[in-house]
């Protein structure tokens, strides 16, 4: 971030933060407190690129969640949205792709210090074992995990979710074969690898583009109990459980602090929820 952004950043978010603790005690008493749901892609030191977090910022991170919010299973997380009620902001974990990378330190690091973490996975590079086509256009062929890692993680706590089976953006899919795939096929693919249940499907790229009504219900149809955008929003109790909104786990922590202590402004982008994932799925798996 350019230093003068950072220092406007820095001035707005501490001159709102009396405002954001006054929010922050109405909506406790309230039960309104927010389930905010955090995602990475990639932990490491090493070939930095755009979606890779500094190790040393993300240990930081996740003192910092632990200090002020309850870091809670994503189960947890549904229900609290689902039963209306939440007296205590609370943040879940989760990463996408699935780099190999991440096995050095952070998921580690979770696993020692108990954080809750669900761990969407693109199948078909595991299986493969190739590099994503976006790193290899990049020259930085980065390692996917292996079939042993999954299953290392599974038993040691962390929940594997889906994310399909080649990374695709799921928008303009149309052909329904496709689609299922996509979504049902990279599921069958990580439970044949672990020999148990994946329970949630993370949306690639995550945008209102890159999702569809048509997707959303081929994920339903599946037997997914939960799917994740990741477009940058708040979950509020009482809002859809079927459809998790995520906030990116910005490697920067003044940034995080900004989103995860409920910044104003982007309260006021709520009502900006592509109608069909916000109404018209939620109707229809309720009908």
């Amino acid at each position: 971030m350019p230093w003068w952004k950072l220092l406007i950043l820095n001035a707005y978010y501490h001159g709102t933060l009396p405002y954001r603790a006054w929010r922050s005690a109405r909506d406790s008493a309230r039960f309104q407190a927010p389930v905010m749901i955090l995602f990475y892609h990639r932990v490491a030191d090493t070939t930095p690129n755009g979606w890779t977090c500094p190790t040393e910022v993300f240990v930081a991170q996740m003192r910092w969640l632990r200090e002020h919010f309850d870091l809670v299973t994503l189960a947890e997380a549904q229900a609290r949205i689902s039963s209306g009620v939440n007296d205590r902001p609370c943040v879940h974990v989760t990463f996408d792709d699935g780099y190999a990378d991440n096995c050095r330190v952070a998921l580690p690091l979770l696993i020692e210090q108990q954080i809750p973490c669900t761990y969407f996975v693109a199948s078909q590079f595991v299986i493969d074992q190739t590099p994503f086509p976006h790193d290899v256009a990049r020259g930085e062929p980065l390692a996917p995990n292996t079939p042993k890692q999954l299953r290392e993680l599974a038993q040691a706590g962390i929940e594997v979710g889906a994310h399909t089976r080649h990374h695709r953006s799921l928008g303009s899919i149309t052909d329904a074969r496709v689609l299922e795939d996509e979504i049902a096929g990279s599921r069958n693919d990580l439970e044949a690898i672990l020999g148990q249940q994946v329970r949630y499907f993370a949306f690639p790229f995550g945008m209102p583009a890159n999702m569809s009504q048509q997707a959303f219900q081929v994920a339903y149809d599946a037997g997914f109990e939960a799917v994740c955008s990741a477009y940058g929003a708040y979950n509020w109790p009482g809002d859809d459980a079927y459809h998790l909104r995520r906030i990116h786990g910005d490697p920067d922590l003044l940034r995080l602090k900004n989103w995860t202590t409920v910044d104003p402004n982007k309260c006021r982008r709520r009502a900006k929820d592509p109608i069909f994932v916000r109404q018209s799925f939620q109707e229809e798996v309720t009908a």
